[in-house]
């Protein structure tokens, strides 16, 4: 009889920790790594491979091997329903009459590559996380966690990063893999995520079933503790983590963007951008008023930046021997997103510039493509990767809230201690 593979995923997924008088649920933990070719995130899989993180995508798949079982999930099953409950707009394989027929009488699922945005079909299977819990310090102790996960043909694996085998979805439907987690294992359906700075080997972090979190370098600081908070905001046919923007400012300065933009198709934070993604009736305004502010700070003395032909795809560089450097970044105009409940995520030069050569850095928000201004199909901002770097980030499914908090300067993602103890 064939073997069902095993994923083993070098994520702490949550468990009951147990002296024997007294149980003690822990967290789990997992290394996240930045691509440097695509920018991604990746978190480690069975066997030296990595899945890629995707806080937009609603299910864990892996390429499976050929010999491979399907679980035995009935297509009419809830289970079945689940794993289907999201579709791609451009997947037409997933169409409901493809689900069920003579042919295959148990559960297929339609993952899908969050770069090209390509599907296929795939058999749902039972496999078996392998991970450590964790104290919010270290890593602590092994544990197996069940899960369901669909199986995808390789050429799905396009555009990933090289040895990627699949994509472990974060988003808030019932088969993302922290939901999993929480019904398995009976922690919170919440997860800590901190992406690491830059393109070095040394990983960021992400914790399954809530805090604590501490770093290295400042060992008694929880982080958890500093999280400001603002609601997810639900949308319909999409399990991606949305939120609200009510305005935004270039200093102290509010960007003039149009009545209801900010509103129209919403903010959504996803892993699969590299960088931050604006509408056009924001980038537009807020690109001018970036401009102005920078323009106006040469003029009252700082230093005075020079333009210089853009990188794709950005549209805005500078010189870097004309910009000062401080420990907050390059000192540019800070950007505020003020946020649904009223709290303030301000960005400053580490967030906003990016260095494109030895001499180079642009602003690091791109317009949308393929896109009009106001049109609700698409979100008005969509928060990437870069964006998040170096903010510990609390996506809370339960109470339904994203919580923040920025680093110190000192401190950074890779900092967490990744060495076990015992319990």
């Amino acid at each position: 009889m064939a073997r069902l593979p095993l994923l083993v995923l070098a994520v702490s997924l949550a468990v009951l920790a147990s002296p024997a008088s007294s149980k003690r649920v822990r967290s789990v933990l997992a290394p996240v790594t930045k691509d440097p070719a695509t920018r991604l995130y990746t978190i480690p899989f069975h066997y030296g491979a990595n899945i890629v993180v995707d806080t937009a995508g609603p299910l864990v798949w892996s390429t499976c091997a050929p010999d491979h079982l399907p679980a035995a999930f009935p297509c009419k099953s809830a289970t079945c329903r689940l794993a289907n409950k999201y579709h791609v707009p451009s997947c037409s394989e997933s169409a409901a009459d493809k689900l069920c027929d003579h042919s295959h009488k148990v559960c297929r699922a339609f993952p899908y590559n969050p770069v090209t945005g390509a599907c296929a079909a795939g058999d749902l299977i039972h496999t078996r996380f392998v991970a450590n819990t964790t104290d919010g310090k270290n890593p602590v102790s092994q544990v197996n966690v069940r899960a369901v996960a669909a199986c995808a043909p390789s050429k799905l694996l396009e555009s990933l990063p090289q040895g990627a085998s699949g994509v472990a979805g974060l988003a808030g439907s019932d088969l993302a893999l922290p939901a999993q987690v929480a019904s398995e294992q009976k922690v919170s359906n919440k997860f800590l995520l901190c992406l690491p700075r830059g393109l070095s080997s040394d990983p960021g972090v992400a914790v399954f079933g809530g805090g604590p979190l501490h770093f290295m370098a400042q060992p008694e600081r929880d982080y958890t503790k500093e999280l400001a908070y603002t609601p997810l905001v639900a949308k319909k046919g999409n399990p991606a983590h949305y939120i609200s923007i009510k305005s935004i400012a270039v200093e102290s300065a509010r960007v003039p963007v149009p009545a209801q933009a900010l509103a129209t198709g919403g903010a959504v934070l996803c892993t699969r951008s590299p960088f931050t993604l604006l509408r056009s009736d924001v980038f537009l305004p807020l690109v001018d008023a970036f401009t102005k502010a920078l323009a106006k700070q040469g003029a009252q003395g700082g230093p005075v930046a020079k333009a210089v032909k853009p990188y794709a795809p950005f549209q805005l560089c500078y010189d870097t021997r004309t910009l000062a450097n401080t420990r907050t970044g390059y000192l540019v105009p800070a950007v505020t997103l003020t946020l649904g409940g009223g709290k303030n995520w301000r960005m400053d030069g580490l967030s906003l510039m990016v260095d494109m050569g030895p001499t180079t850095a642009c602003l690091a928000f791109v317009q949308m493509q393929g896109v009009k201004g106001g049109d609700g199909s698409a979100p008005s901002v969509l928060i990437g990767g870069f964006q998040m770097e170096n903010t510990v980030l609390e996506f809370d499914m339960k109470k339904k809230r994203l919580g923040f908090a920025r680093l110190s300067s000192f401190t950074q993602c890779s900092h967490f201690n990744f060495t076990t103890r015992s319990a």
